[in-house]
């Protein structure tokens, strides 16, 4: 990758990428140091000023009317943010945010989050057919593929092949705390 002069949109989109993730720090975790999926997050505990800071930037970048991953990155971030002080989710602004993304940054990372929001948006089957489509052989030990799966299989009433799918995840993971998260997802199918 070239270097990013510091005014040019991507590295605006950067800059806003990473103040939206900063910005969440203080409410990845419980009290205890449980992992806390961002859907379940405190707004509360999320730094304001960060979020502004980063909203500003990704505005800059906005302004040069040129795509770039890191600017839909952090567009993304921006959505759910929104969502998160709103109280008001938008998931067609996310679908469509993925789905620039897959386009053009494709990346196994990016399809996952892509399936993931499909699934969201318009039913466990649509995320685990975009799922389908990924080589096997790329998120064979791609942790976030087997959780996603794990999460649209249980949202399709197909609770074996959810649990299986969320050992595999639980294999591949090496954060104690998301560890007991999965678990406790996985047994929450009974």
């Amino acid at each position: 990758m070239t270097a990013l002069l510091p005014h040019e949109p991507e590295a605006q989109g950067l800059l806003a990428l990473m103040l939206h993730v900063e910005a969440r720090a203080a409410a990845r975790r419980g009290p205890d140091g449980a992992f806390v999926p961002l859907d379940r997050q405190d707004p509360r505990l999320w730094s304001r000023p960060l979020i502004v800071e980063a909203e500003e930037a990704l505005a800059r970048a906005a302004r040069a009317r040129r795509f770039g991953r890191f600017q839909t990155e952090a567009a993304i971030q921006s959505v759910h943010a929104g969502a998160g002080l709103s109280g008001r989710a938008n998931p067609r602004a996310l679908v469509a945010l993925h789905d620039l993304l897959a386009a053009h940054a494709p990346s196994i990372g990016a399809g996952v989050a892509r399936a993931a929001v499909h699934g969201d948006a318009f039913g466990p089957a649509a995320g685990l057919a975009l799922l389908a489509a990924i080589d096997p052989a790329g998120v064979a030990a791609y942790q976030p593929y087997w959780a996603v799966r794990a999460h649209l299989l249980a949202g399709a009433g197909r609770a074996a092949e959810a649990r299986g799918a969320y050992a595999r995840a639980i294999a591949l993971v090496a954060d104690p705390a998301l560890k007991i998260h999965l678990a406790e997802r996985a047994a929450a199918l009974g």
